[in-house]
């Protein structure tokens, strides 16, 4: 199996690599480094001060809870407490793993809800929010529910492979996981998205037709454009493409459609549709198909040694997995955790680099380079965003470029500065 786990492990890192070099636009504009305008030329005194205001109290917010939610799974994953808590469950294993994931997520939750109502309540004081008490903990209910599920499955899948599989578990489980990757991409836009927010068609008219011409320029078929009730929950305009294939669709916020000039919403549409160019959903997917691979790889080295650490069990990896599998579930979630975590970096390194090259589609096709500024002036104070944040916070947690990276970018593109 150590083998197994071996290969599984190299494999994923130089496919993960391989990828990476190949499909992410590592060098998605010419010329060197972007030079910056100053803040204070953008922007005036007032926004500035509001945005460095709310984003410093919301960027510690959410630092802290995830810090606490990575707390919570550790304290359940690699305790005696969290041991203690799986050995007093009584019931077949595939029970006691739903009941497992479900503590594990709900304390998570519970531990880190201050936070996000203390940032909701950040939201709705500075304008960005319009969601009812109510509804903002309903939404906070489903999306437990949906982590749940989903967690549900991928963990059920891989423990009832180990069961069957102990010797080649790792295989076939990243096999199959990677399976579920590409699935769960596909069908996420028809499956999950409903759940928090209703679409309709964009009625046919002058801006409909300068979509589809749009569409036509960058060369992607485009059955549909659907428009999102997000003004029922924020003040923030938004659009995004989602899935691949079939259940590709791009998504514009409704208060983006109604509040903006014509030029900025094109600007929008023809960023989104670069992406749909370029497939980046399913690169997405693809470097998360290999990071599945390299991921289930790792977790073949590293649960056995940890396992018989935890219980004292002298016997072989493949055996202890088998026999412990639904007493394994919080260490298997502090591991994902801890992985989600210390992955974020290469995530948002790779996504930066994706959303410059898709704004360079925006500005070449449209070659409208004073409505590209003015959204992005837009979108960073719609959204209050720190024009000028940590170096640290950016390159960890950023997965777009800031706002007075994207002006230049438009200099550079259009202007030749």
């Amino acid at each position: 199996m150590k083998r197994i786990a071996l290969v599984m492990t190299a494999g994923g890192a130089v496919a993960f690599v391989v990828l990476a070099a190949v499909l992410v636009p590592w060098h998605p504009y010419p010329g060197g480094p972007l030079r910056l305008p100053a803040a204070d030329t953008v922007f005036t005194p007032e926004q500035l001060q509001r945005a460095t205001a709310y984003s410093h109290v919301a960027r510690w917010l959410s630092r802290t809870s995830l810090v606490v939610s990575l707390v919570v799974a550790c304290l359940l994953g690699f305790s005696r407490f969290g041991r203690a808590v799986s050995a007093r469950l009584r019931g077949p294993w595939w029970l006691r793993t739903l009941v497992l994931i479900v503590l594990v997520i709900v304390l998570g939750r519970i531990a880190t809800l201050p936070f996000d109502i203390a940032l909701q309540h950040q939201q709705r004081r500075y304008g960005l929010s319009r969601q009812s008490w109510p509804a903002y903990l309903s939404d906070v209910a489903l999306g437990a529910a949906v982590a749940v599920v989903t967690t549900s499955i991928a963990v059920l899948v891989l423990l009832v492979i180990v069961r069957r599989w102990p010797r080649l578990w790792p295989a076939i489980a990243g096999t199959v996981l990677a399976v579920l990757v590409l699935a769960g991409s596909f069908v996420y836009p028809v499956l999950v998205e409903p759940l928090f927010s209703s679409f309709t068609s964009l009625p046919q008219g002058e801006l409909r037709t300068q979509i589809m011409r749009i569409a036509d320029q960058e060369g992607v078929r485009l059955d549909d454009v659907l428009v999102a009730n997000a003004s029922q929950r924020t003040t923030q305009i938004n659009a995004y493409v989602t899935g691949f294939g079939s259940t590709r669709r791009v998504v514009l916020y409704d208060n983006l459609v109604n509040d903006l000039p014509r030029g900025q919403v094109l600007s929008v549409v023809a960023h989104e549709l670069g992406h749909a160019k370029h497939d980046d959903v399913l690169t997405g997917t693809l470097l998360g198909v290999s990071a599945a691979f390299f991921g289930v790889g790792l977790l073949g080295l590293l649960i056995g040694p940890l396992t018989r650490q935890r219980y004292g069990d002298p016997g072989p990896d493949s055996t202890v997995l088998a026999t412990r599998s639904a007493e394994l579930v919080p260490l298997l979630l502090a591991l994902f955790a801890l992985g989600s975590v210390l992955s974020l970096p290469v995530q948002n390194t790779i996504s930066r680099q994706i959303e410059t090259r898709a704004d360079v589609v925006a500005l070449t096709t449209t070659r409208d380079e004073a409505s590209f500024v003015a959204l992005q002036k837009r979108l960073a104070i719609s959204a209050l965003a720190d024009p000028t944040p940590p170096a640290w916070s950016q390159f960890v947690f950023g997965s777009h470029p800031t706002a007075l990276q994207r002006i230049a970018l438009a200099g550079r593109v259009l202007g030749g500065r």
